[in-house]
């Protein structure tokens, strides 16, 4: 089932990347609320055109991230590369974007965007987001718009973000999420796994899923209605900082000394 669900998602998002690079016209996901239009106007005036119309998306994840200069930045299913290339520009030159695909068709799409866009903090990888091709503790943030509903696999995409975050790093991403009260059948009644919908949680099945992992501060928030007990939502958890470097911080501030009554001599 797993290997079948990789199959359709990876065809049906092959086939959304030929279609741009073929025809330049965008790709739709086949679900209102979905699509470039969920990106400002000056956001899409920063990118090449093919990279607006390759996005699938539910959301605008760099709403979400608060990036800052020097961070690195993981998108899982990165598409044609908007959501890369936005990060790229906000954690400039000494920061760094990575894409992570399957899919070859949206890989190429990417690098072409990013040629195109003149990118030189940025990367893309293939792999599934159920196995991040990285090591641990490498990212200081993580984003996805849109792709988690997709997984085949929820528990190992948690147990992913969680490993490859740095101590006291964050997730900020978008989803379709579903009503608590949906069954997994009512959800898929109401559209197609790679339509973006049979495959989302619950809004309780995703805070607990990233709770399990051990990511704190966790907030799943509806945006707007995509369809019927349906929403796309924004999604934020932070990873606690280790017990060493609590210690290390710690230690710092006692060798800097106790505040002196606010005479300056702190």
């Amino acid at each position: 089932m797993t290997q079948q669900i990789h199959d359709q998602v990876r065809e049906r998002y092959a086939e959304s990347a030929r279609q741009v690079l073929a025809t330049s016209t965008a790709a739709c996901c086949g679900e209102q609320g979905i699509g470039p239009e969920l990106y400002s106007a000056l956001e899409k005036s920063e990118l090449p055109d093919a990279a607006v119309m390759a996005s699938l998306g539910c959301g605008n994840p760099l709403a979400v991230a608060e990036l800052h200069e020097g961070e690195r930045v993981l998108d899982l299913g990165s598409g044609g590369g908007i959501d890369v290339l936005l990060s790229a520009k906000r954690v400039g030159p000494t920061g760094r974007a990575i894409g992570l695909d399957m899919t070859d068709e949206m890989l190429a799409l990417a690098q072409r965007n990013a040629a195109e866009a003149g990118a030189t903090n940025v990367e893309f990888l293939k792999g599934q987001i159920e196995a991040i091709p990285l090591p641990a503790a490498s990212v200081d943030v993580v984003i996805s718009n849109c792709v988690v509903n997709l997984a085949a696999d929820k528990p190992s995409v948690f147990r992913e973000i969680a490993r490859v975050l740095r101590s006291g790093g964050r997730v900020g991403i978008t989803d379709i999420v579903a009503e608590n009260a949906l069954t997994p059948e009512e959800r898929a009644t109401r559209g197609s796994y790679v339509g973006c919908i049979a495959g989302a949680l619950s809004f309780s099945e995703f805070e607990v899923g990233l709770r399990e992992v051990g990511l704190t501060d966790v907030s799943v928030t509806s945006t707007h209605l995509v369809t019927d007990g349906m929403h796309s939502a924004i999604i934020k958890a932070t990873k606690p900082a280790s017990p060493v470097e609590s210690l290390d911080a710690a230690a710092g501030l006692a060798l800097v000394g106790p505040c002196c009554g606010g005479d300056g001599c702190c």
